[in-house]
């Protein structure tokens, strides 16, 4: 008994849920239709209220061309210098460090002594030869006075002449070694490095320097820069030096450009003597040099997103005409020449007044009605 009960109450719950499926069929139906009747009276009313001759533009941004002045620079990464920045060494010989008289960032005049060598054997070669300086010149003496009074003969006088002046000879390169055992400074200046070390060997022919001095009383600016601008790039060109960590930007002029390409990375050496001022310059300071290589006081430049590609046309842009009283894009050739900092300049193609559109442009065709 029980089992029929509940065979009867699935039955009436299928039954009831097959109903509710039917009824939301009939309402989607109703609504498709009542949409299809609105978009019929939408489409009608807008043909009725719009005009027979009316036509679908496309609004645009524009700005009309005006001629100015367009420069193109070389931008490359340089440092700083003083315009003295000198590698000291021995003058002429080598020896062992045995003093070492100024400490790094102390100033420093031409001539002051910045280390001792050791030179104890050209001070005992120094002491031979003057006590044998006494004893030739003893015997000179004597030989000039016996040649006053005609005794001997004239080649022992000669030869007690020779040598007495080849020892003073001697002595007086000696002494002149003794005093360039010591290595001093060239320039006025700083002490920036210090390499040596007392104890250590310094020499003329070392790849390591004694001491580094520089001079900043005029610093300069000076990077390498590559063969293909060596045509480019003269003494005299503008050139803007951005130093990134003080936040400095300078306009000053190129004073040296090097006609010597280094064999190694093929580029040259370009310089830029900058002004005195209150700004503290430092040895090897980034500079980012801009050295202006072109310029045109009466360019026609746009920027370079207005320009597109064609495989066929080649590159153009749209400017805006006016055509029996319509506003329509115009599809322009043009010949582009060389760009800068997102411009490039239009060397045909466009006239100064052209209405050039500056936004919108993508999607447009040839004879478009736009407006602006």
């Amino acid at each position: 008994m029980k089992n029929i009960f509940l065979i009867a109450g699935l039955i009436f719950i299928l039954s009831g849920c097959g109903s509710k499926s039917e009824d939301k069929k009939v309402r989607l139906e109703q609504l498709r239709k009542e949409h299809n009747r609105l978009t019929e009276e939408i489409l009608t009313l807008e043909k009725e209220l719009a005009p027979a001759d009316a036509v679908t533009t496309t609004l645009v941004s524009v700005d009309t061309l005006k001629k100015k002045t367009f420069a193109h620079y070389i931008e490359v990464q340089g440092r700083i210098d003083g315009n003295e920045n000198i590698a000291v060494s021995p003058r002429n010989q080598g020896g062992m460090v045995t003093k070492i008289l100024v400490h790094e960032g102390e100033s420093v005049r031409t001539g002051q002594v910045l280390a001792e060598l050791d030179n104890g054997v050209l001070e005992q070669q120094l002491t031979d030869l003057k006590t044998r300086l006494a004893f030739v010149t003893d015997i000179y003496n004597r030989q000039k006075t016996l040649w006053d009074q005609k005794i001997g003969s004239e080649v022992q006088y000669l030869k007690a002449k020779n040598d007495m002046e080849t020892v003073q000879n001697g002595i007086s390169t000696l002494e002149e070694q003794i005093r360039m055992s010591v290595i001093t400074s060239p320039i006025n200046g700083t002490v920036e490095d210090i390499p040596i070390k007392v104890g250590q060997l310094a020499s003329p022919a070392s790849a390591t320097p004694a001491f580094r001095i520089v001079n900043f009383s005029r610093a300069k600016a000076l990077a390498d820069v590559g063969e293909a601008y060596s045509d480019k790039v003269k003494t005299g060109d503008q050139v803007i030096i951005y130093l990134p960590d003080i936040n400095k930007e300078l306009t000053e002029r190129v004073t040296f450009a090097s006609k010597f390409i280094n064999p190694t990375n093929r580029t040259f050496l370009v310089e830029a003597v900058l002004p005195v001022s209150g700004v503290i310059f430092r040895a090897n300071m980034i500079a980012v040099m801009r050295i202006k290589d072109y310029t045109n006081p009466s360019a026609l430049a746009i920027p370079q997103n207005y320009i597109q590609n064609s495989r066929d046309e080649g590159q153009f842009v749209y400017v805006a005409a006016v055509e029996n009283g319509r506003k329509v894009a115009r599809k322009r050739t043009i010949t582009p020449s060389i760009s800068y900092n997102g411009l490039t300049e239009v060397v045909s193609g466009l006239n100064e007044g052209d209405i050039i559109i500056t936004a919108g442009y993508k999607d447009l065709y040839n004879g478009q009605p736009i407006d602006f």
